[in-house]
């Protein structure tokens, strides 16, 4: 009898059509059809994308010879010669901080349209120097973290040292050295 019971199990599942391997298989396809054109596709984009393949032309280094020509400067513009630079003293600053002691040692420099703006931003060098150092001590070590710290550090200079200076116009804040200790 219990050869007949053994039988009959196998019996209802070949009735109902069911059989144990069939659902893993089917996951199994379903996961190399989805998977395979996935990671073929993020393959060929790293390769793209790092120049292995099919990456267009690449811009040439200066002096470097790209098919029997030799890269040449760009030339510089008249307005990009006409540029002069204000060096400011260099800035100790205590920043905000909860755990101790931390400060910045910034040292920077302006530049100008022009060189008739000198004696300008010379007359009015306290005044920026007190933008920077009010802003500065505000400062914590999170916000000058990464490039886009230190782009924005930029960016408010920028717009501080242009309030204090106008009418004459700063075209850029240029970090010659930074050290956060």
């Amino acid at each position: 009898m219990a050869e007949d019971e053994v039988n009959e199990n196998e019996g209802v599942n070949d009735i109902d059509g069911e059989d144990d391997e069939a659902p893993k298989s089917g996951l199994k396809k379903k996961l190399l059809l989805v998977l395979l054109p996935v990671t073929l596709l993020g393959i060929g984009g790293a390769l793209y994308f790092t120049g292995v393949i099919g990456g267009g032309e690449k811009a040439p280094i200066e002096g470097q010879e790209v098919a029997g020509e030799t890269a040449e400067k760009e030339p510089i513009s008249e307005e990009d010669m006409n540029a002069a630079f204000f060096a400011l003293p260099d800035f100790i600053v205590n920043l905000s901080s909860n755990s101790g002691a931390r400060f910045l040692k910034l040292k920077v420099q302006l530049e100008l349209e022009n060189e008739e703006d000198l004696p300008a931003i010379e007359a009015i060098t306290p005044r920026v120097i007190d933008q920077f150092q009010t802003y500065l001590r505000e400062m914590r070590v999170e916000d000058l973290r990464g490039s886009a710290g230190i782009y924005r550090l930029r960016q408010e200079l920028l717009y501080r040292v242009n309030i204090a200076a106008h009418p004459v116009k700063v075209t850029d804040v240029l970090f010659q050295e930074m050290l956060i200790q």
